[in-house]
């Protein structure tokens, strides 16, 4: 098998369970859960008119400007699937656009993430698949190879693995390892509802604010008298 140019199958992927929980967590709090060290990088934003995403990852190594392995992945996804595209952010030529968009809904993909440009964003706009990428351009894309399918992939150095949970939102996208994924959902979860509590707090005028306060004089800040 040549290292490079080579399509594999996915052995594992998350539970629908875990899939379904994430999808109703803010992906900025899931970050906060995983110590705020994994990020896709900010270049990768929302094609789509709104709402978030939640899905298992195919991934895509890709050459920049090429979608023959893109292709493939729509092919081989199944209902529930993610497509994660490393394209190398390079943005000289599309990977996808308004045909393959809606060949993907026909076979129940749930998002994009991709390392590169698309064009037809009225038709991202308009179907609402969420859709996260790093630019736009109408040239259009090259089939030659070489490429990967559902090998380990890396964005901005966040790393996805075939059968991750990946999800986006307005603030971007995020891959949430399996093995780590209950664990993290746990501690999502506990943020979630602290927050909650702040914010009624906050409502109610009765948040506590003096931790500002301690942490300048901890620092050695000079406060007014």
């Amino acid at each position: 098998m040549t290292v490079g140019f080579r399509i594999l199958k996915r052995t594992e992927t998350a539970s629908k369970e875990l899939v379904e929980a994430f999808a109703k967590l803010p992906v900025a709090n899931v970050s906060d859960a995983m110590s705020r060290m994994t990020a896709a990088g900010p270049s990768l934003r929302p094609m789509h008119a709104s709402g978030g995403m939640a899905g298992v990852a195919v991934t895509v190594k890709a050459r920049p400007g090429d979608n023959l392995m893109l292709h493939k992945a729509i092919d081989m996804a199944v209902p529930g699937d993610v497509i994660v595209v490393d394209a190398g952010g390079d943005c000289t030529n599309a990977l996808m656009g308004e045909l393959m968009l809606a060949h993907a809904i026909n076979r129940g993909v749930v998002g994009f993430v991709i390392d590169g440009a698309i064009r037809d964003v009225d038709a991202f706009v308009e179907t609402n698949l969420p859709t996260f990428a790093a630019g736009v351009t109408h040239r259009g894309p090259y089939k030659d190879g070489p490429g990967e399918i559902n090998v380990p992939i890396s964005l901005g150095g966040m790393v996805i693995n075939p059968g991750d949970i990946v999800i986006g939102d307005a603030d971007g996208v995020l891959a949430v390892p399996m093995a780590d994924a209950e664990e993290i959902l746990r501690k999502t979860e506990a943020k979630q509802e602290a927050e909650t509590r702040q914010m009624e707090a906050i409502k109610a005028g009765k948040n506590d604010r003096t931790w500002v306060d301690a942490a300048l004089t901890k620092l050695g800040c000079a406060l007014p008298e």
